[in-house]
């Protein structure tokens, strides 16, 4: 049965966003591409990028290995995310709704539950770079607050962003759009200035050979293909709101350069100035590029992290209702930065941060990879887009609790994953990335073995194990692609 839907006017473009996990109806479907495109930039114009994009120097790679394994992952890898933008805007439905689709009513609860904790560790990181950030700024202002000052900053922040996250779509959709073409402004500026006053270092590889191919591959998975991945789980929660009568290549092309622009700019901005010798920490990466006029470069990058865990925070909650919690949106909203607050502080103790977040990444990867190369095969090659909508929010206990199929498959690129996993902890390091001296294939592994192993159950056994395929009841449509405008 389908949650009652609170009525919104339409014309309200930063009204409260009433929607829990039910289809948004096409009426409050107004977002446009721009609205896409401005959403996925704000969210990726993040210092975090930089640090990020350091990894290849300190990994040992040129500054051109760098970018170039950088543009080639992220083409993948936003390609592969605006796939999933796309369901949203097909179906008006929430990503771990979605996912109910390839492992059943119940069976969707494990990459649920998995959304609903990881995307903490995401707002607790990007909140210790504004941390990071304000710190470095007021020190250049002669002001030290110590300890009680940097806690007094974090307070003030995530008190900002969850309010914009609990106020829902519309208030997000409103800040992207109004702040970020003055933060892009400020970017180029910046831009600009890294290349005149740093001395950037092109050639200088300090690794060749397999190090240099093991090297690669694990930046490919930290910043290359492996970011747009990070993202798959959030596809749908914004698409759901575009037009239902905008074409599919709109929404495509707004979210792949939503995605990709914005990734490897600041990817390779950070990795320019790493080359020079100036570490990966966000701060002292911008003061060695801009010296004495990093104050205001430094004020205006507090958006960027708020940008991005206004989305994750968002989601976080979409994934809570996912799992049958009874609550209004907007409270899991403000418990999600709850917890997001008592990891950060778990964060604030840790020495290295560079490996410490890369390592995180890799944790991302290792779960979220099998997870949509299952959603992927089933969506786009089993079903190919055409879903029984009303069978997502039926109850559980109706013979669709779990889609055996999907959860086999995930189990099985999980493994594969885990096996071509490299990290600097060794409990995360998998036997064949050892073996092979470090090269870190996670991702690819984790998607193909998924991917292929659903498709194979799905072919071999059909609805005996696949059961949520069934044929919508009496008086239930399927839901059709939607209508295209050119």
């Amino acid at each position: 049965m389908l949650l009652k839907q609170t009525q919104l006017p339409a014309q309200d473009e930063a009204g409260f966003d009433a929607h829990g996990i039910e289809p948004v109806p096409v009426a409050h479907r107004t977002s446009s591409p721009s609205d896409q495109f401005w959403i996925w930039t704000g969210a990726n114009i993040a210092p975090i990028n930089w640090v990020l994009g350091a990894l290849g120097i300190q990994l040992g790679l040129s500054l051109l290995q760098t970018l170039a394994v950088i543009v080639v992952g992220n083409l993948f890898g936003a390609a592969l995310f605006a796939a999933f933008c796309l369901m949203g805007h097909r179906t008006g439905v929430p990503q771990m709704v979605l996912g109910r689709l390839a492992f059943g009513r119940r069976g969707a609860y494990l990459p649920a539950l998995a959304q609903v904790l990881m995307p903490m560790g995401w707002v607790a990181i990007n909140t210790w770079i504004v941390l990071d950030l304000c710190m470095a700024a007021l020190e250049r202002m002669g002001i030290g607050g110590g300890v009680e000052l940097k806690y007094a900053i974090a307070v003030l922040v995530m008190l900002f962003q969850v309010g914009i996250a609990a106020w829902g779509f519309n208030a997000i959709k409103v800040f992207e759009r109004y702040t970020m073409p003055v933060i892009l402004l400020i970017m180029a500026v910046m831009t600009a200035l890294a290349f005149l006053r740093v001395d950037i270092k092109w050639q200088s590889a300090a690794v060749t050979g397999m190090p240099a191919f093991a090297a690669a591959t694990q930046l490919m998975t930290a910043i290359g293909i492996g970011w747009g991945i990070s993202w798959l789980t959030y596809a749908s929660d914004y698409t759901r709101f575009t037009r239902p009568s905008l074409g599919a290549a709109k929404v495509f092309r707004a979210t792949f350069l939503g995605m990709f622009a914005p990734t490897v700019w600041l990817a390779f901005l950070g990795a320019a100035i790493a080359s020079a010798g100036a570490g990966s920490d966000p701060s002292k990466l911008i003061i060695a590029a801009f010296g004495t006029i990093a104050l205001p470069v430094l004020l205006v990058l507090l958006h960027g992290p708020i940008a991005t865990n206004i989305v994750v925070i968002y989601s976080a909650a979409l994934s809570s209702l996912a799992l049958d919690l009874r609550r209004p949106r907007w409270v899991i909203s403000v418990a999600s930065g709850l917890i997001a607050s008592a990891i950060l502080y778990g964060f604030l103790q840790s020495g290295d941060f560079a490996h410490a977040f890369d390592n995180f990444m890799v944790a991302l990867i290792v779960w979220i990879s099998p997870w949509a190369g299952v959603t992927l095969a089933d969506f786009y090659f089993v079903r190919r887009g055409r879903i029984d909508l009303p069978s997502l929010y039926e109850e559980p206990g109706r013979g669709r609790d779990f889609n055996w199929a999907g959860l086999i498959a995930f189990a099985a690129g999980f493994a594969a994953a885990w096996a071509f996993q490299m990290g600097t902890i060794k409990a995360m390091q998998g036997p064949l990335a050892l073996a092979t001296g470090g090269v870190d294939l996670s991702w690819l592994t984790g998607i193909g073995v998924a991917a292929l192993s659903y498709l194979a159950l799905h072919r071999l056994f059909g609805r005996s194990l696949a059961r949520s395929d069934a044929l919508p009841a009496a008086g239930e449509a399927s839901i059709e692609p939607a209508p295209t405008s050119t």
